[in-house]
This record gives structure tokens, C-alpha cells and sequence, in this order.
């Protein structure tokens, strides 16, 4: 990164992978290395990053939440444990550390999911608001999260359907984050003319 990124805001963002198999070395995360990957490309702020692989323990994924919002975390991204089966606890776990919830999210990534797949229908993906946190629950496969934050775009490079990125940044401004700045060839942040920042 340049000496011009000194000009943006610096940011530190919790990204939690939840898998028993995963957390438990069975097979290597995926999710982390995606996440992280992702939002380097993504924005053009100074990123810390804090990480965790954690198996699907409610209890266990709450306090991860908890504690990652206290760090001064004002993004948490969490990926895995979001369909109906048995140990998928990740939306209660995340709900149950609500201040707000934030349904347009879940709403948006399901519609870009169901352009692949029928399935996208048994996604419980939430997003809520924990004190100047804002927390997303994506989905497990890197490929999936990807199209989920950045949206899916034509041949000609236009944006077919917005991504649920595009609203982050001006989401993290109202709850009195840092000012996030997107690479606009990957996902172009939206906001209100009177909220943009100047140079």
C-alpha cells in the first residue's frame, strides 16, 4: 500500500470462522484466509485484522462476538454455521448479542444466493449492531462469500445485483465507526452525497 493510505482511517476487523471439523484441525480453514483476502482488495483503509476458528458452540461463538466487539473490533464478519442443521447455532449465537438487528442484510444475501442455488432459501444469515460494531453472518464457502460482499456483475463489468458491501461503510459511519473507503473496482461504497468525505 502507498504512503497515500496514511490518508485513511485505520480499522481493525474481527473475522470468525466457525467449523467443529475446521477448529479441530480435521481439514484446513478456508474461511479466514477468504475473508481476509476479500476485504485487502476491498478497501483501501489500514486493515488489523483479529482472528478466530472456533468450533459451533453457541456459548463459545457469543463470547468470540463479545469479545471482538470490546477489542474496538467496528466490523466483525463471521462465516460458517448458518444452515438448518443441528450444530448450525451461528444466528442465535450472533442474536443472542444484538443491540439491533440489521434484517436487509440476511435479506440481500439470500437474493444473491438464490441466483445459483434453490437452497439459498434454508440460509439463516443475520447482521446486527452491538454497541459501534456492526456484525455479518456470511456464508461458508469462499467463493459464496465473495459474491455475497462484492455483488454480482455483467459481461461489460456493471453491477447486475449490489453486493451487501456497498452498505457497509455508510452503516459503520451511523453507528460512529471509522470512515471505511472502498476500492471501487471491487464493491463502490454508496453513500449520501451529504455523508461522502472530501479529500
Amino acid at each position: 500500500m502507498s504512503d497515500a493510505s496514511n490518508a485513511f482511517d485505520p480499522v481493525r476487523i474481527g473475522i470468525v470462522s466457525i467449523s467443529d471439523r475446521a477448529s479441530s484441525g480435521v481439514y484446513e480453514d478456508k474461511g479466514l484466509p477468504a475473508l481476509q483476502e476479500w476485504l485487502q482488495r476491498a478497501l483501501h483503509n489500514p486493515i488489523s485484522f483479529e482472528s478466530r476458528l472456533i468450533p459451533d458452540e453457541q456459548a463459545g461463538i457469543s463470547a468470540a462476538l463479545i469479545e471482538l466487539v470490546d477489542a474496538g473490533c467496528s466490523l466483525v464478519l463471521t462465516t460458517g454455521g448458518t444452515g438448518p442443521a443441528l450444530r448450525d447455532v451461528t444466528p442465535e449465537a450472533t442474536l443472542a448479542v444484538a443491540h439491533k438487528q440489521m434484517p436487509g442484510f440476511g435479506e440481500q444475501m439470500r437474493q444473491i444466493s438464490l441466483r445459483f442455488v434453490p437452497t439459498a432459501i434454508l440460509s439463516r444469515q443475520v447482521a446486527v449492531i452491538r454497541d459501534r460494531s456492526l456484525i455479518i453472518n456470511l456464508p461458508g464457502q469462499p467463493k459464496s462469500i465473495a459474491e455475497t460482499l462484492e455483488g454480482l456483475k455483467n459481461a461489460d463489468g456493471s453491477q447486475a445485483v449490489p453486493g451487501i458491501f456497498a452498505a457497509v461503510p455508510y452503516c459503520i459511519d451511523l453507528i460512529g465507526g471509522p470512515y471505511l473507503e472502498t476500492d471501487d473496482a471491487v464493491c463502490k461504497a454508496f453513500r449520501p452525497k451529504s455523508a461522502i468525505r472530501t479529500r
